[in-house]
């Protein structure tokens, strides 16, 4: 029984340093950008390079320490589900953009853009 209480307790303080650290590359991955975005330090393309990459590194982080998802044999099931979803999402909300703008072209040839 006492050795069960020991394992929990290594386990909680393991599962806390994990979220701390998930926490802490948060805040660093969102700081960044905005950080860049406040000085102005380098270019347009430079900072919409850097807030892609910590944008995918952001959702790698999260997936990771807060969702506990990694490439492990039985979390793989779970990362296929959450990837299989993303990408209908994905084909719904792009063919819904491109079907209005396409509408919207047909409707307004001289209004649309360049």
């Amino acid at each position: 029984m006492i050795r069960d209480n020991m394992a929990n307790g290594d386990e909680e303080r393991r599962e806390a340093r994990s979220y701390r650290k998930g926490f802490s590359l948060a805040v660093l991955l969102s700081a960044v950008p905005f950080a860049l975005v406040w000085t102005q330090a380098f270019g347009r393309g430079v900072i919409l390079a850097v807030i892609g990459v910590a944008a995918l590194v952001q959702v790698v982080a999260q997936f990771r320490y807060f969702l506990h998802i990694d490439l492990s044999r039985q979390k793989r099931e779970d990362l296929q589900l959450i990837l299989f979803s993303a990408l209908v999402l994905l084909i719904v909300v792009g063919g819904t953009v491109w079907v209005m703008a396409d509408l919207g072209h047909r409707m307004m040839p001289g209004m649309t853009g360049p």
